[in-house]
Protein backbone atom coordinates (compact mmCIF):
# COMPACT_ATOMS: atom_id res chain seq x y z
CA UNK A 1 0.00 0.00 0.00
CA UNK A 2 2.37 2.48 0.82
CA UNK A 3 5.16 1.83 -1.75
CA UNK A 4 1.45 2.27 -3.78
CA UNK A 5 0.83 5.17 -2.39
CA UNK A 6 4.39 6.68 -3.27
CA UNK A 7 3.88 5.47 -6.80
CA UNK A 8 1.04 7.56 -7.94
CA UNK A 9 2.03 10.99 -5.85
CA UNK A 10 5.24 10.97 -7.66
CA UNK A 11 3.29 10.47 -10.37
CA UNK A 12 1.17 13.14 -9.93
CA UNK A 13 4.41 15.04 -9.23
CA UNK A 14 6.48 14.64 -12.21
CA UNK A 15 3.21 15.14 -14.98
CA UNK A 16 3.85 11.79 -16.62
CA UNK A 17 0.32 10.42 -16.23
CA UNK A 18 -1.49 7.12 -16.80
CA UNK A 19 -3.55 4.85 -15.38
CA UNK A 20 -3.73 2.36 -12.57
CA UNK A 21 -5.90 -0.46 -12.38
CA UNK A 22 -7.50 -2.64 -9.52
CA UNK A 23 -7.45 -6.09 -10.20
CA UNK A 24 -9.99 -8.60 -8.76
CA UNK A 25 -11.19 -12.05 -10.25
CA UNK A 26 -13.32 -10.74 -12.22
CA UNK A 27 -11.00 -8.60 -13.89
CA UNK A 28 -8.72 -11.20 -13.85
CA UNK A 29 -10.49 -13.78 -15.62
CA UNK A 30 -11.82 -11.35 -18.14
CA UNK A 31 -8.71 -10.84 -19.01
CA UNK A 32 -7.53 -14.18 -19.47
CA UNK A 33 -10.47 -13.94 -22.08
CA UNK A 34 -10.03 -10.73 -23.66
CA UNK A 35 -6.76 -10.04 -25.12
CA UNK A 36 -7.91 -6.51 -25.81
CA UNK A 37 -8.24 -5.92 -22.16
CA UNK A 38 -5.56 -8.14 -21.23
CA UNK A 39 -3.51 -5.23 -22.97
CA UNK A 40 -5.65 -2.75 -21.14
CA UNK A 41 -4.62 -4.31 -17.61
CA UNK A 42 -1.13 -4.69 -18.94
CA UNK A 43 -0.58 -1.15 -20.41
CA UNK A 44 -1.34 0.50 -16.86
CA UNK A 45 1.88 1.75 -15.26
CA UNK A 46 0.22 0.11 -11.67
CA UNK A 47 -2.16 -2.95 -11.36
CA UNK A 48 -2.47 -4.04 -7.92
CA UNK A 49 -4.17 -6.95 -6.23
CA UNK A 50 -7.86 -5.58 -5.33
CA UNK A 51 -8.75 -9.07 -4.73
CA UNK A 52 -7.50 -10.97 -1.98
CA UNK A 53 -7.90 -14.52 -4.19
CA UNK A 54 -5.43 -11.81 -6.98
CA UNK A 55 -3.62 -11.45 -3.95
CA UNK A 56 -3.18 -15.22 -2.49
CA UNK A 57 -2.40 -16.01 -5.96
CA UNK A 58 0.70 -13.97 -6.07
CA UNK A 59 1.98 -15.23 -2.68
CA UNK A 60 1.34 -18.99 -4.31
CA UNK A 61 3.40 -17.97 -7.27
CA UNK A 62 6.49 -16.76 -4.92
CA UNK A 63 5.90 -12.93 -5.48
CA UNK A 64 6.92 -12.31 -1.61
CA UNK A 65 6.78 -8.60 -1.54
CA UNK A 66 3.29 -8.41 -3.11
CA UNK A 67 0.03 -6.79 -0.47
CA UNK A 68 -3.34 -6.61 -0.94
CA UNK A 69 -4.19 -3.31 -1.86
CA UNK A 70 -8.42 -3.21 -2.60
CA UNK A 71 -8.98 0.26 -4.40
CA UNK A 72 -11.57 1.22 -1.55
CA UNK A 73 -8.33 1.36 0.78
CA UNK A 74 -6.30 2.63 -1.39
CA UNK A 75 -8.54 5.59 -2.12
CA UNK A 76 -9.27 7.09 1.36
CA UNK A 77 -5.15 6.45 2.42
CA UNK A 78 -4.58 8.42 -0.60
CA UNK A 79 -6.89 11.42 0.64
CA UNK A 80 -5.75 10.90 3.99
CA UNK A 81 -2.06 11.17 3.29
CA UNK A 82 -0.20 13.87 5.05
CA UNK A 83 2.77 15.29 4.25
CA UNK A 84 2.34 15.28 0.67
CA UNK A 85 1.41 17.64 -2.00
CA UNK A 86 -2.28 18.93 -2.09
CA UNK A 87 -3.64 17.05 -4.78
CA UNK A 88 -6.53 18.17 -6.92
CA UNK A 89 -9.19 15.08 -7.23
CA UNK A 90 -11.57 14.73 -10.30
CA UNK A 91 -14.55 11.80 -9.49
CA UNK A 92 -15.88 10.31 -12.46
CA UNK A 93 -18.66 7.85 -12.19
CA UNK A 94 -21.45 6.79 -10.15
CA UNK A 95 -25.00 8.09 -9.53
CA UNK A 96 -25.74 11.87 -8.75
CA UNK A 97 -26.64 10.98 -5.49
CA UNK A 98 -23.71 8.84 -4.78
CA UNK A 99 -21.75 11.31 -5.47
CA UNK A 100 -23.09 14.29 -3.79
CA UNK A 101 -23.19 11.88 -0.52
CA UNK A 102 -19.60 10.98 -1.87
CA UNK A 103 -18.52 14.59 -1.62
CA UNK A 104 -20.11 15.50 1.51
CA UNK A 105 -18.39 12.67 3.51
CA UNK A 106 -15.29 13.36 2.23
CA UNK A 107 -15.29 16.96 2.93
CA UNK A 108 -16.19 15.88 6.17
CA UNK A 109 -13.36 13.40 6.90
CA UNK A 110 -10.88 15.26 5.07
CA UNK A 111 -11.27 19.05 5.15
CA UNK A 112 -7.99 19.64 3.40
CA UNK A 113 -8.99 17.55 0.15
CA UNK A 114 -8.91 19.55 -3.16
CA UNK A 115 -12.67 18.37 -4.98
CA UNK A 116 -12.61 20.45 -8.22
CA UNK A 117 -15.23 18.50 -9.69
CA UNK A 118 -17.43 15.51 -9.64
CA UNK A 119 -19.58 13.94 -13.10
CA UNK A 120 -21.76 11.21 -13.32
CA UNK A 121 -22.16 10.32 -17.01
CA UNK A 122 -25.48 8.84 -18.21
CA UNK A 123 -25.66 5.17 -17.83
CA UNK A 124 -25.59 4.00 -21.75
CA UNK A 125 -22.90 4.18 -24.22
CA UNK A 126 -21.88 8.08 -24.95
CA UNK A 127 -21.90 9.90 -28.30
CA UNK A 128 -18.72 11.21 -29.57
CA UNK A 129 -19.56 14.86 -29.17
CA UNK A 130 -20.24 14.04 -25.36
CA UNK A 131 -17.07 11.93 -24.91
CA UNK A 132 -14.75 14.91 -25.97
CA UNK A 133 -16.80 17.40 -23.52
CA UNK A 134 -16.58 15.36 -20.39
CA UNK A 135 -12.85 15.05 -21.33
CA UNK A 136 -12.94 18.77 -21.69
CA UNK A 137 -14.63 19.74 -18.84
CA UNK A 138 -12.19 17.36 -16.96
CA UNK A 139 -8.81 18.91 -18.51
CA UNK A 140 -10.37 22.84 -17.36
CA UNK A 141 -10.01 21.89 -13.63
CA UNK A 142 -6.53 20.34 -13.54
CA UNK A 143 -7.11 18.00 -11.60
CA UNK A 144 -4.00 15.66 -10.34
CA UNK A 145 -6.26 12.54 -9.99
CA UNK A 146 -9.06 11.24 -11.94
CA UNK A 147 -11.26 9.02 -10.06
CA UNK A 148 -12.84 6.58 -12.07
CA UNK A 149 -16.10 4.84 -10.92
CA UNK A 150 -17.76 2.81 -13.88
CA UNK A 151 -17.52 -0.82 -13.13
CA UNK A 152 -15.13 -2.99 -14.55
CA UNK A 153 -14.45 -3.63 -17.48
CA UNK A 154 -15.69 -0.26 -18.32
CA UNK A 155 -13.81 1.90 -16.47
CA UNK A 156 -10.36 0.34 -17.68
CA UNK A 157 -11.34 0.87 -21.25
CA UNK A 158 -11.97 4.09 -20.63
CA UNK A 159 -8.89 5.29 -18.86
CA UNK A 160 -6.37 3.57 -21.61
CA UNK A 161 -8.80 5.48 -24.09
CA UNK A 162 -8.54 8.35 -22.34
CA UNK A 163 -5.67 8.56 -19.87
CA UNK A 164 -3.23 10.74 -22.60
CA UNK A 165 -5.87 13.42 -23.23
CA UNK A 166 -6.22 13.70 -19.34
CA UNK A 167 -2.58 13.60 -18.72
CA UNK A 168 -0.91 14.78 -17.04
CA UNK A 169 -3.53 13.79 -14.53
CA UNK A 170 -3.63 9.98 -13.06
CA UNK A 171 -6.67 8.32 -13.21
CA UNK A 172 -7.38 5.41 -11.11
CA UNK A 173 -10.31 2.93 -11.87
CA UNK A 174 -11.67 2.41 -8.16
CA UNK A 175 -14.81 0.51 -8.94
CA UNK A 176 -17.37 0.30 -5.86
CA UNK A 177 -15.25 2.92 -3.90
CA UNK A 178 -17.55 5.74 -4.32
CA UNK A 179 -20.59 3.56 -3.31
CA UNK A 180 -18.64 2.47 -0.06
CA UNK A 181 -17.58 6.17 1.11
CA UNK A 182 -20.68 7.97 0.01
CA UNK A 183 -22.30 4.74 2.12
CA UNK A 184 -24.89 3.63 -0.31
CA UNK A 185 -23.28 0.40 -0.07
CA UNK A 186 -22.36 -1.08 3.06
CA UNK A 187 -18.91 -3.23 3.03
CA UNK A 188 -18.27 -6.30 4.55
CA UNK A 189 -16.50 -6.67 7.72
CA UNK A 190 -13.09 -6.71 8.31
CA UNK A 191 -13.00 -10.02 8.88
CA UNK A 192 -14.49 -10.98 5.86
CA UNK A 193 -12.30 -8.90 3.44
CA UNK A 194 -9.25 -10.39 5.02
CA UNK A 195 -10.06 -13.83 4.55
CA UNK A 196 -11.39 -13.12 0.58
CA UNK A 197 -15.05 -14.05 1.52
CA UNK A 198 -16.16 -10.15 0.95
CA UNK A 199 -17.30 -11.46 -2.26
CA UNK A 200 -20.08 -13.33 -0.39
CA UNK A 201 -21.15 -10.29 1.04
CA UNK A 202 -21.23 -8.16 -1.77
CA UNK A 203 -23.84 -11.23 -3.23
CA UNK A 204 -26.02 -11.21 -0.10
CA UNK A 205 -26.26 -7.21 -0.79
CA UNK A 206 -27.03 -7.77 -4.81
CA UNK A 207 -27.82 -11.23 -5.65
CA UNK A 208 -29.65 -10.53 -8.53
CA UNK A 209 -27.02 -8.63 -10.03
CA UNK A 210 -24.40 -10.66 -8.91
CA UNK A 211 -24.62 -14.19 -8.67
CA UNK A 212 -23.83 -14.88 -12.53
CA UNK A 213 -20.36 -13.01 -12.50
CA UNK A 214 -19.42 -14.47 -9.31
CA UNK A 215 -20.64 -17.81 -10.08
CA UNK A 216 -18.54 -18.04 -13.41
CA UNK A 217 -15.47 -15.63 -12.75
CA UNK A 218 -14.97 -17.11 -9.19
CA UNK A 219 -15.23 -21.07 -10.92
CA UNK A 220 -13.27 -19.92 -13.78
CA UNK A 221 -10.46 -18.45 -11.87
CA UNK A 222 -9.59 -21.53 -9.74
CA UNK A 223 -9.97 -23.12 -12.95
CA UNK A 224 -7.04 -21.05 -14.77
CA UNK A 225 -5.11 -20.82 -11.13
CA UNK A 226 -4.55 -24.82 -11.33
CA UNK A 227 -4.00 -24.88 -14.97
CA UNK A 228 -1.21 -22.81 -14.17
CA UNK A 229 0.06 -24.51 -11.46
CA UNK A 230 -0.19 -27.84 -13.41
CA UNK A 231 2.12 -26.02 -16.57
CA UNK A 232 4.48 -24.65 -13.78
Amino acid sequence: MASSLRRVVDRCQNGAGGYVCFVNTHVAVMAREDAGLREVINGSFLSLPDGKPVYLSGKIRGINRLSHVPGPDFFQQLLALENSPRLRHYFYGGKPEVLDCLVANIKSRFPEADIVGCESPPFRALTDNEVTSAIERIRSVKPDLVWVGLGAPKQELWMASHWKALSPAVLLGVGAAFDFHAGAVKRAPVWMQNTGLEWIYRLGQEPGRLWKRYLYTNTMFLLYSLIDAMRR
